[in-house]
């Protein structure tokens, strides 16, 4: 039976980008009584994809999320990885950890497999993504190989609240059903490239409400090869202690973000940013409110991180700070962020 264009075209990209996922399973190594050694339990599973032809597996922070609550180290195995054959057969390899990125729900594992075996997605640009462009998700959900779900792009710049307990910006709504097992699979677009990592879904219930999210592949893209390199990601920032949205809303500071320590000798120091400090009566001495970098506002503490994630360590910026009844302008440097 021939088959209308769009349907042979989803065929045709399920069939090419099938062999780019694999099935990851969380292990976590326990003692085992009246034996010697440790056994292997799987945990929990989701999905994943071939990232290079090295055997680099990228797959969301929290499907291997029980190993990595055991701070393991940098090679120790914390996953199964299937892989799907040319024959059609599921292969099985140690999962070992590269690098894992708990604030954007990434981690990065490395199998031994063979070229062949390796076929690593396609990754596209999520920048240009427009609401009601077709998608598709290919993952594992509930245990089941490889199922295609097709959709479009519901939202974009959403939240995601992550099921690691922080909040990702810039996420990819999408009404593709996502489920769990899905998570670590990519979304793709009609021409089979990666614009997102499936993450999360939004319901009570556990099941795909037509509410998911993704990661973008514009984030996946530069939290990856940091992970690769370095084991963790690397970003820029000040190293200033700023006040949490709490204690600045009871220090009367309902706009920016508040400074509440500048390490010495540090290069926030050296531009001249002022800490909250004490009076000699016990007073409290508001510091510098960080109120725009370049001309972009900064409301709170978690804003400034965000606008942060678009520099890079050594980028040159501009603070619009208050200081007191002052808004001053202060160049700086962006240094590597200390966590």
């Amino acid at each position: 039976m021939k088959l209308l264009y769009l349907q042979a075209r989803l065929v045709q990209l399920f069939e090419e980008n099938t062999y780019s996922v694999v099935n990851i399973f969380d292990v976590t190594l326990r003692p085992q009584l009246n034996l010697t050694g440790v056994v292997e339990v799987p945990e929990g599973n989701g999905s994943g994809i071939v990232w290079d032809g090295l055997g680099h597996i990228v797959t969301n922070y929290h499907v291997i999320g029980s190993s990595l609550s055991r701070n393991p180290s940098i090679g120790q195995v914390v996953a199964r990885v299937n892989i799907l054959a040319s024959e059609g057969v599921q292969k099985n390899f140690e999962g070992r950890l590269v690098g894992a990125d708990r604030a954007k729900d990434l981690a990065v594992l490395k199998v031994e497999a063979s070229e062949d075996l390796l076929r690593p997605i396609k990754v596209g640009s999520s920048s240009s993504l427009k609401v009601g462009q077709l998608c598709l998700a290919i993952g594992n959900p509930f245990g089941f190989d490889h199922t295609l779900t097709v959709g479009v792009i519901s939202g974009l710049n959403r939240d995601i609240f992550s099921q690691t307990g922080v909040t990702i910006a810039g996420g990819i709504q999408t009404d593709a059903a996502i489920n769990p097992g899905n998570s670590g699979g990519p979304l793709l677009d009609s021409k089979g490239n990666l614009i997102g990592i499936n993450t999360a879904i939004f319901t009570q219930t556990g099941t795909s409400a037509g509410v998911g999210f993704a990661i973008p592949s514009s984030t996946v893209s530069k939290i990856v090869p940091q992970l690769i390199r370095y084991g963790k990601a690397v970003r820029a920032g000040l190293n200033i202690e700023i006040a949490p949205d709490l204690v600045a809303s009871q220090l009367n500071v309902q706009n920016g973000a508040l400074i509440l320590q500048v390490p010495k000798d540090s290069v926030a120091a050296k531009a001249g940013l002022i800490p909250t400090s004490r009076g000699f009566a016990g007073n409290i001495i508001l510091g510098d409110v960080i109120v725009a970098v370049d001309n972009k506002p900064v409301k709170n503490k978690s804003e400034l991180s965000k606008v942060f994630e678009d520099y890079n360590i050594g980028d040159e910026v501009v603070l619009q700070i208050r200081r007191g009844s002052e808004t001053l302008e202060l160049p700086l440097k962006l240094e590597q962020q200390m966590v």
